[in-house]
């Protein structure tokens, strides 16, 4: 809907299920998730700014511009409120939408997201940005990925489309830059997390390369926190099922007690 904003819609819905990709992915990393999920619910699975069929969106790199765009396309689709899933720079991108319209929000879901934490692997992420051989792309998702888990070849051909793209390469480099400078990523402020009181999941890999599970420590109390052993990064290709177990099981539940009376109050 937004101009240079690209998302697959299917499904129908007032509410919808809004799935946002992590640094270098697209659109079609979801789509063992997606079906797995219920055939009743409405999903959007976004390219966010600078990937994909969004390369050319204007100031495309930062979170912020993403969340603001996605806001923006959402209110253009008419979805007062979406349940959003984010993995790692999606789960930055749907932190700083709930925190900028948490009306809007009715649950969240995070898989190793960014900004929870300084510490990043740099020179992988970079490395990742550069790679436009299925060989490159495949070494890069097995690095990024658990001991156990080989990378699907429809993911490896997803992302290498992606990258043929002319100035796709150009940009993924570029944003891989500002992201990691110093080998040290931007951080959401904790204390403005725990004003968040939608349900909030956060789902983090035992053995993640490049964002260490530690930083889903000291988390808000009502965070709930899963650790899945032995899984990387990559959840959403290493553990499709058990993503969209965990998808279900959060839009599903109720809002804390804060929100409920909240709203008896009002």
């Amino acid at each position: 809907m937004t101009a240079s904003l690209f998302a697959a819609d299917q499904g129908a819905g007032s509410r919808a299920i809004v799935l946002l990709h992590g640094f270098g992915g697209c659109h079609e990393t979801w789509r063992d998730v997606i079906s797995a999920l219920s055939p009743s619910r409405r999903v959007l699975a976004y390219d966010l700014p600078g990937h994909g069929l969004s390369l050319d969106f204007p100031g495309a790199g930062p979170a912020r511009v993403a969340a603001d765009a996605l806001l923006a396309d959402l209110s253009l689709r008419r979805l007062a409120r979406v349940h959003l899933v984010g993995h790692s720079m999606g789960g930055a991108v749907a932190t700083l939408m709930a925190l900028a319209q948490p009306d809007r929000v009715a649950s969240l879901t995070l898989l190793a997201p960014g900004g929870f934490g300084p510490e990043i692997n740099g020179p992988l992420l970079r490395r990742y940005a550069r790679a436009t051989r299925r060989s490159g792309i495949r070494k890069c998702l097995a690095a990024m990925s658990g001991p156990k888990c080989v990378a699907a070849e429809g993911i490896v051909d997803a992302l290498y489309r992606m990258r043929s793209r002319p100035g796709q390469i150009a940009k993924l480099t570029e944003i891989a830059a500002a992201m990691t400078r110093q080998d040290r990523q931007g951080v959401i402020p904790r204390g403005r997390l725990d004003g968040l009181d939608m349900p909030i999941m956060v789902v983090w890999g035992t053995d993640d390369a490049i964002l260490p599970f530690a930083h889903a420590d000291g988390l808000p109390a009502h965070f709930h926190v899963h650790h899945v052993l032995e899984a990387g990064h990559m959840l959403v290709e290493e553990a499709p099922g058990l993503v969209a177990e965990i998808i279900r099981r959060n839009t599903n539940r109720r809002a804390t007690r804060r929100r409920q009376g909240l709203a008896a109050a009002v």
